[in-house]
């Protein structure tokens, strides 16, 4: 972990039109001043469970991951965290250690604020905090209906929903002409979906053969979301 080029709050379109819009002049300012700018390299630990929370972490560029291990010593992904948006809001809001980890999947660029920061602006500005809730909300939905998923469906359909959500959230407004791909190990895809890496490979191998997906290399390509839907729908 290093420390970056700083970085204006205003500058970061994704996090500031969700987040911080809200802010007066003066305050915005004093966050750009205040909040440290770092950058985590590709696999490197952000923070790990069983730490003391001090503060929010909001997303640059980059994606991580949050994970969390299991006594048997495997990795189980629970989350994965995009620009624009909070990595670490439970935990601080809470009050309680962290009891998740979380790290880097790709090189990423974070923004640290402080706990005491980030709570003066949650009593000052009511939108703001709003904002938080409808996050939080939203963050609690998507636990719930992957419980369900975890809990109901085949590994064949859990995969081709994990695909399908993976793909709408890392690139939400795709452009034309140009190919959208996922670039996760077999491994990280099999600990998001809850099963062996075999079995991913194996499946990923069979949704190729339908053509429903390319693959080069780690890159996974999107060619046919509608039938992966309707393989992710098939318990529904």
């Amino acid at each position: 972990m290093k420390k970056a080029r700083d970085i204006l709050c205003e500058e970061c379109q994704s996090g500031f039109l969700k987040f911080f819009h809200s802010l007066d002049n003066a305050d915005l300012q004093y966050l750009n001043e205040q909040k440290n700018t770092l950058i985590f390299k590709k696999g490197q630990l952000i923070y790990e469970e069983g730490h003391k929370s001090l503060g929010v972490f909001c997303i640059r560029e980059g994606k991580i991951k949050v994970f969390k291990n299991t006594q048997e010593g495997k990795e189980h992904i629970t989350r994965v965290v995009l620009p624009g948006e909070f990595l670490g809001l439970k935990a601080l809001l809470s009050g309680n250690d962290h009891s998740v980890s979380a790290s880097a999947l790709e090189d990423s660029v974070i923004c640290f604020i402080s706990k005491t920061d980030f709570f003066q602006l949650m009593v000052k500005y009511p939108e703001f905090t709003r904002s938080l809730i409808l996050t939080l909300s939203k963050l609690l939905e998507e636990a719930e209906m992957r419980m369900i998923s975890l809990a109901y469906k085949p590994v064949r359909e859990r995969l081709a929903e994990t695909l399908l959500f993976l793909f709408n959230s890392f690139y939400p407004h795709p452009e034309k002409n140009v190919k959208d791909y996922l670039n996760l190990t077999r491994l990280d895809l099999a600990n998001i979906i809850g099963t062996a890496s075999e079995t991913v490979i194996r499946l990923l191998s069979e949704f190729k053969d339908e053509e429903l997906i390319a693959i080069k290399g780690r890159k996974i390509f999107l060619l046919n979301p509608d039938g992966l839907k309707s393989i992710a729908t098939q318990s529904g």
